[in-house]
């Protein structure tokens, strides 16, 4: 279900919402403030992912690192990262096996949680530019695609570079693309504009996760690195457990937005 973006509450008040049970993607909600993709493993894993966000920058920008046992921190102050995001996923050997409104029950103190920076972050700058956002016109989560672009491996964890699509007027692309690439920490500039079999997608009405947006005429496909992309390494790599966000369903931290920004 989604539900109308909150624009007016605080982060605090907002994870406090989905803690207490909202289910409902995050885009366009509590503009201003950087939102993050959530992957947390365990330990002896926690090197790998590391790297493999060294080597994949682009996907997978980092915010921040929970050490083990570490359940919030500056980026949010006073939560609990097993229930502040509106749903999460459990992976064990790869599989995906819930997707609960919370991961209390299936937590370890040896879980290190890496928080990735999210597009979401940038779409209220697109927004104030007067660019508009599909999905959020139509009320659904945002399209996202695995490609055939291959991430740099890194230890145990190798697999696809995953993106998101926003439909764009063509008109806007240049000032879409000039916008979100002053926001490297969150995915930064688009990876690919226009025709998605340059990135072995086959059919835009077939995301692998979240929603078909349509595209309408004289707009174009823009395609933005995601950070699902560590989902997708973790279904290929299959390491023993694995949780992550819902696709969409972002952890909003106290972060500002304009601390991200770049000249």
């Amino acid at each position: 279900m989604t539900t109308p973006a909150d624009d007016r509450a605080s982060p605090a008040q907002a994870r406090g919402r989905f803690r207490g049970g909202l289910r409902t993607p995050t885009s366009g909600w509590v503009p201003g403030f950087a939102q993050a993709n959530v992957l947390a493993l365990p330990r002896d894993m926690a090197f790998d992912m590391l790297l493999f966000a060294q080597r994949n920058p682009k996907a997978c920008p980092v915010l921040g690192v929970l050490e083990a046992g570490q359940l919030d921190s500056e980026l949010l102050a006073g939560g609990d990262i097993r229930t502040d995001l509106p749903a999460y996923r459990v992976y064990r050997d790869g599989a995906l096996v819930a997707e609960p409104d919370d991961v209390v029950e299936h937590w370890r103190e040896d879980l290190v949680t890496f928080l990735l920076g999210c597009s979401f972050t940038f779409e209220a700058p697109l927004r104030r530019a007067g660019i508009p956002l599909r999905h959020q016109q139509l009320g659904i989560n945002v399209p996202m695609f695995r490609t055939t672009r291959r991430c740099a491996p890194a230890g145990t964890l190798a697999g696809p570079l995953v993106v998101s699509m926003r439909p764009i007027p063509a008109d806007r692309v240049a000032d879409a693309v000039r916008i979100s690439s002053r926001f490297p920490g969150v995915h930064g500039a688009p990876v690919h504009v226009g025709d998605p079999a340059a990135l072995g997608i086959d059919d835009l009405a077939a995301p692998d996760f979240g929603d078909a947006v349509d595209v309408p005429d004289g707009w174009l496909p823009v395609f933005w690195a995601c950070g699902v992309t560590p989902q997708a390494a973790v279904m290929e790599s299959r390491p023993e457990l694995a949780i992550s966000h819902a696709p969409g369903h972002m952890l909003i931290t106290d972060l500002p937005e304009a601390e991200l920004q770049v000249p």
